[in-house]
C-alpha cells in the first residue's frame, strides 16, 4: 500500500540540513588548515573526502525510495537510466566542444558548459519526473549555500578552495571571480551532476 509523499520542502529539507553542515565543515576544515586528503585547499578541491558531491548517491537513493513508497515510481527503471545517460552523454559532448572551440579560454569553455548543463538537465527529466523536481529542488537547497561561502572567500581572500580558479583561468577582479567560477558552475554543473547522477542512483536503488 503506497503512503502519502510529503511535501518537497519537507522531503528535502533534512537532506538540505545535512548538506549544509558538510559544506560549512568543509570550510573549517579547510581554514584550519586540517589534513588535506580530508579538506584539500586546491582549485577545485580534487579528492577530498569531505564534501556534498558524496552524497549526491546518498540522496538520489534516498529520495527515489521514499517515491516508490509513496506509489510514484518511474514508469520503468531501464526508461530512467537511458534518460539519464542520454543527458550524461549530451553534456560530455557540449564539454568536449567547447574544449575544441575554444582551446585558450577557460572562460567560453566554462559558458558553453553551462549551457549544456541545463540543456542536459531538461533531456532527464522524461526518465522520471517525480523524482527529477526533488533532485531539482535539492540540487538549489544543497549550492545556493555553497554559493554564499564562495562569495564570502572570493571578497574575503580566503586560502580554501572556495576562492581559487583553476590555474589557467585569465586574472579579473572579485565580481567577475564570483561569476564565472561560483555562480555559473555552481547553478549549472553541479545542478546537472545532483540531478543525473540522482536520477542513476535512484533508479538502481530500485532493483536492489
Amino acid at each position: 500500500m503506497a503512503v502519502s509523499r510529503p511535501s518537497l520542502r519537507r522531503l528535502i529539507l533534512g537532506p538540505a540540513l545535512i548538506t549544509l553542515a558538510i559544506t560549512l565543515l568543509r570550510l573549517v576544515g579547510e581554514l584550519s588548515r586540517w589534513s588535506p586528503s580530508l579538506f584539500n585547499r586546491e582549485p577545485g578541491g580534487p579528492g577530498a573526502l569531505v564534501g556534498i558531491v558524496w552524497l549526491i548517491p546518498v540522496f538520489g537513493i534516498y529520495f527515489a525510495l521514499r517515491l516508490a513508497r509513496a506509489g510514484e515510481r518511474p514508469t520503468g527503471v531501464g526508461r530512467t537510466l537511458a534518460w539519464a545517460a542520454a543527458a550524461f552523454i549530451v553534456n560530455v559532448a557540449v564539454l568536449i566542444a567547447s574544449v575544441k572551440l575554444f582551446p585558450t579560454s577557460p572562460v567560453m569553455q566554462l559558458g558553453l558548459f553551462a549551457l549544456g548543463s541545463w540543456l542536459a538537465i531538461a533531456v532527464a527529466r522524461p526518465g522520471w519526473p517525480a523524482l527529477w523536481r526533488v533532485l531539482l529542488a535539492y540540487g538549489f537547497a544543497a549550492r545556493i549555500p555553497v554559493l554564499i561561502v564562495m562569495f564570502l572567500a572570493i571578497f574575503s581572500g580566503w586560502d580554501t578552495h572556495y576562492a581559487k580558479p583553476r590555474p589557467d583561468f585569465p586574472p579579473m577582479g572579485h565580481w567577475g571571480l564570483f561569476l564565472w567560477t561560483a555562480v555559473l558552475p555552481q547553478m549549472s554543473f553541479w545542478i546537472w551532476l545532483t540531478v543525473v547522477g540522482g536520477l542513476i542512483f535512484g533508479a538502481l536503488a530500485l532493483v536492489v
